[in-house]
């Protein structure tokens, strides 16, 4: 029995390559963005400062929320 090397290959990264968002991408973070504006804005970002101050705002009222998610995402 012989052993082969199995070496890992690397992996695209998602989207474009070049650090652009694709159509779906984009489209279903809105969807995201509009029933749950912290949930979209935490898919593309994380728990960064963009989340938080979504999330503000969305205790703050709703449509700021969704506003401020849908700035950030487009």
């Amino acid at each position: 029995m012989s052993s082969v090397d199995h070496e890992a290959t690397p992996v695209e990264s998602r989207g474009a390559g070049d650090g652009r968002r694709t159509g779906t991408e984009t489209c279903c973070e809105l969807l995201c963005a509009i029933l749950l504006p912290p949930l979209g804005v935490f898919v593309r970002y994380g728990c960064g400062f963009e989340f938080w101050i979504c999330l503000l705002l969305t205790f703050l009222g709703y449509i700021p929320g969704v506003i401020y998610a849908a700035c950030v995402l487009l």
